[in-house]
């Protein structure tokens, strides 16, 4: 799995001009899925992001998890986090998981989240989704769990 991990001030997903998802100061991630993704990524992946420490304390540092500011979620389906660039001009897809296996996932995602206690919008899977949000920093990571050894 990969993600793309934006601290904002606020974000929300609009689909066919109806907003579907929205949240205030938290998280917005982009979440990509590939074949061999499983509910280890998903565990490991859902837990990483909630212990993120990157919100500003009293002092101005970058220490306090979503939990600690009563942050909220907003999760969107990206496949084209697993574009390759490297030949031609038009990406390829090839690593990105077909909707059969990444929806379900996807899905999971969301329910491990949300047994997190944490606010969890989300977009709708394989929709035509318009993003709104206010980077708060900016503050944006990418996360890959392919570059973890032993996922628990």
């Amino acid at each position: 799995m990969r993600a793309v991990v934006q601290r904002v001030k606020y974000s929300s997903v609009t689909v066919n001009g109806e907003i579907v998802g929205k949240i205030d100061k938290g998280l917005l991630v982009l979440l990509g899925v590939t074949h061999t993704d499983s509910e280890k990524e998903i565990n490991w992946l859902a837990k990483k992001i909630k212990d993120l420490r990157i919100f500003e304390d009293q002092d101005g540092k970058m220490n306090l998890g979503l939990e600690e500011i009563n942050g909220e979620l907003l999760i969107i389906s990206q496949f084209t986090l697993y574009g390759d660039c490297i030949k031609g001009r038009r990406p390829g897809f090839v690593d990105a998981a077909k909707p059969d296996l990444a929806k379900p996932l996807y899905e999971k995602f969301l329910e491990k989240c949300r047994s997190f206690g944490i606010k969890t919008e989300a977009g709708i899977f394989g929709a035509d989704m318009k993003v709104e949000l206010l980077n708060d920093g900016p503050v944006t990571l990418i996360i890959d769990t392919k570059d973890v050894a032993n996922l628990k």
